[in-house]
């Protein structure tokens, strides 16, 4: 006779793909990605036709779904621009101006592919939502929503590994359906503190011909902040932090 927990992990084996529970894997891949709230550091790269190449380091911290911080550290000219996010709203602190400007999701303080959005991502599961999911061999494919129209993207294709439950590909597509941009994430890497995961992001669009961008992740540790830390007022002090 079959027990009841044997007959349970049966049914969930032989369970349809649309019986998987979308929303709890996009939040279990927030999770993996980085601590609730956190600190890091990390490189862009962007790189044009040419071969030119332009390098920023920035730190970074985050609290919570709604606040993340950006400091520049390099190159010499952006040193001490901040970008500050709190929920769908963004700022650029610059020194020489002296007070916060307000800037959107689809504008890019660095140039290149790599957007606002991308740089000030606070998790998925809070701008989008799962409206659809499936199975291929060894990932799950989830077609995500945009939850409002602040962000930069209408919809995503996010492919998640199902052993780790990490994104290894991610295709953004505008409201008229147009791909705008592939990100893909590579090269696992163990940071401590139980975060394990990718520590490189490149992306590449058809938009953009021969532009690449790079962004590699290092440093990543869980940290608490005070909620003054995300405000207008504490822009010009990030370097406090540190």
């Amino acid at each position: 006779m079959i027990s009841r927990n044997l007959l349970l992990l049966l049914l969930l084996v032989a369970a349809p793909a649309w019986a998987l529970d979308g929303d709890a894997i996009l939040a279990q891949v927030d999770r993996n990605l980085a601590p609730d709230s956190y600190e890091m550091y990390r490189k862009l790269i962007n790189q044009e036709p040419d071969g030119t190449r332009k390098e920023f380091v920035l730190y970074t911290v985050k609290k919570g779904r709604e606040s993340m911080l950006a400091l520049f550290l390099s190159p010499a000219s952006d040193l001490g621009r901040t970008t500050l996010r709190l929920g769908d709203n963004m700022w650029l602190y610059i020194p020489k101006v002296g007070k916060p400007l307000r800037i959107t999701s689809l504008q890019s303080v660095v140039g290149g592919i790599f957007n606002n959005s991308d740089l000030m991502r606070l998790e998925f599961s809070t701008e989008y939502a799962v409206e659809g999911i499936s199975e291929q061999e060894n990932v799950y494919v989830l077609d995500l929503k945009a939850r409002t129209g602040a962000v930069a993207y209408d919809r995503l294709k996010m492919r998640v590994d199902q052993k780790l439950l990490l994104p290894t590909e991610i295709e953004a597509y505008a409201a008229s359906g147009l791909l705008v941009k592939t990100l893909r994430y590579k090269n696992i890497k163990d940071y401590g503190n139980g975060v394990v995961r990718p520590s490189v992001l490149e992306t590449e669009s058809p938009l953009y011909k021969g532009y690449k961008a790079v962004m590699l992740f290092a440093k990543i540790q869980p940290r608490e902040f005070a909620d003054e830390v995300f405000s207008l007022n504490y822009m010009p002090r990030v370097q406090e932090l540190r």
